[in-house]
C-alpha cells in the first residue's frame, strides 16, 4: 500500500488515495502519481536531534529541581554538578551525542 495523488486532465491534484500500484493502474491509468515523502537534509536531521536532546535536558533539569532547596541532602553536590553540566551541555562539543550523567 502506498499513497497516491489522483490528477485531473490539467495535472492538478483532485484527490489522494491509499492503494497498491496495480489498483491505481487499473482504475486511474496515467492520471496518478505516487506521493513520495521528502528525504530530510543533514541540517534538518541535526536540528531534530538537537531539539530532542534539549527536550531531554530540560526534563532532566526539571526532574531534579527538588534537590535545590535541600542543603542537607547527601547527594546535593552531585546533583548541583549534574544540573550545571546539563545547562552547559548545548554549548559543548559533546552536544548532542554524549549526555551528561549524574555523578560523573
Amino acid at each position: 500500500m502506498a499513497l497516491f495523488k489522483i490528477l485531473n486532465a490539467d495535472g492538478d491534484v483532485i484527490n489522494r488515495v491509499e492503494a497498491d500500484s496495480d489498483f491505481m493502474e487499473e482504475h486511474y491509468a496515467g492520471s496518478y502519481e505516487a506521493v513520495v515523502a521528502p528525504t530530510p537534509t543533514a541540517d534538518e536531521i541535526a536540528a531534530g536531534t538537537a531539539l530532542e536532546a534539549r527536550s531531554w535536558r530540560n526534563r532532566e533539569i526539571s526532574e531534579c529541581d527538588w534537590i535545590v532547596p535541600l542543603s542537607d541532602h547527601p547527594q546535593r553536590a552531585a546533583y548541583m554538578t549534574y544540573r550545571t553540566a546539563l545547562r552547559n551541555w548545548p554549548s559543548t562539543d559533546a552536544f548532542p551525542a554524549t549526555k551528561p550523567t549524574l555523578g560523573s
